[in-house]
């Protein structure tokens, strides 16, 4: 069996998703790491802060980092990461390429640079039913971006609210289907290019590892071993769309038989079952316990097996 392992972004966060976590030595690291960095028990968070962008964002890498981490010995290694915004950083500590604590400080200055990079209030939407020249000529006459291609008719559009409003009015009049994001920046357009910039000056200082497998490049797919590819291409995803779809097209090409999302959710398993149902897919999120997660990995294994 090929696994993939994917990390996702920010949106589906809840107070449960560290129930899993609670009793595992092996997640105190990135747990007692995210603790120090928000200066509280993490576990005890509010919904409401827990999407605060710059709570959110580490917590969300802290979760994934620690899911990993519990099963790294109980699972085959994985061939691949690939992360969703920022979990695109949360796969590099999960690859080893950064330590925990480092990834979780990255991903705080993370979020606060790009909370200051647009003064005026800012925030993404979902997209369903549309062509992408569509929304793309729709985004123009307002000042949107197209900010992730998820699918051939799924997309996220980011922009200014009042930017925003206007083309939910002129989409839902085409016909689109519009879910507004709990999301208060416009991650992967141009209003963060300084927030960019100055990621990249921070990310150069950081000490890096050679990862233990690839990560794909979000605005890419491309697969990612080097310490330079790897800061531009963290770097180039705060202001420049990504390409998830891409991404989920470069996990098969490189033989991919099952992918396990970490959590918290399950958008990006539901999204690579809708594109590849042949391809074995699940989330840490659809488990209630560890062993279940494990055995399921491992069931994968020896159905590819038996397929041979």
């Amino acid at each position: 069996m090929t696994l993939g392992i994917l990390c996702p972004g920010q949106g589906d966060q809840y107070p449960g998703m560290f129930d899993l976590l609670r009793n595992e030595p092996a997640a105190r690291p990135a747990l007692d790491a995210l603790a120090d960095i928000l200066d509280c028990d993490p576990q005890g968070l509010p919904p409401d802060v827990l999407h605060v962008n710059a709570v959110a964002q580490p917590v969300v890498c802290a979760v994934e980092m620690a899911m990993f981490a519990v099963l790294r010995d109980r699972i085959d290694a994985p061939s691949i990461f690939a992360g969703y915004s920022v979990g695109e950083l949360a796969a590099y500590g999960c690859a080893g390429a950064i330590e925990f604590a480092d990834v979780l400080t990255l991903a705080r200055t993370r979020a606060t640079l790009m909370d200051t990079a647009c003064t005026q209030p800012n925030g993404m939407m979902a997209v369903r039913g549309l062509a992408q020249e569509t929304i793309a000529d729709f985004c123009s006459r307002v000042d949107c971006f197209i900010a992730i291609v998820n699918g051939q008719d799924r997309f996220i559009v980011g922009g200014l609210v009042e930017s925003l409003y206007e083309f939910e009015r002129i989409a839902i009049t085409a016909g689109a289907k519009i879910t507004p994001l709990k999301i208060a920046v416009a991650s992967h357009t141009p209003l963060m290019a300084a927030a960019s910039a100055r990621f990249r000056t921070i990310l150069a200082e950081c000490v890096w590892k050679t990862p233990s497998a690839p990560i794909l490049a979000g605005i890419s797919g491309a697969a990612i071993r080097q310490r330079s590819s790897a800061i531009d291409a963290l770097s180039n995803q705060i202001d420049h769309r990504l390409n998830w779809q891409a991404c989920l097209v470069a996990l098969i090409e490189h033989g991919c038989t099952a992918l396990l999302e970490l959590g918290p959710g399950s958008s990006l398993s539901r999204m690579a079952q809708e594109c590849f149902p042949h391809i074995s897919t699940r989330s840490c999120s659809d488990f209630t316990s560890i062993d279940g997660i494990a055995d399921w990995v491992s069931r994968a294994s020896r159905e590819e097996d038996g397929r041979r």
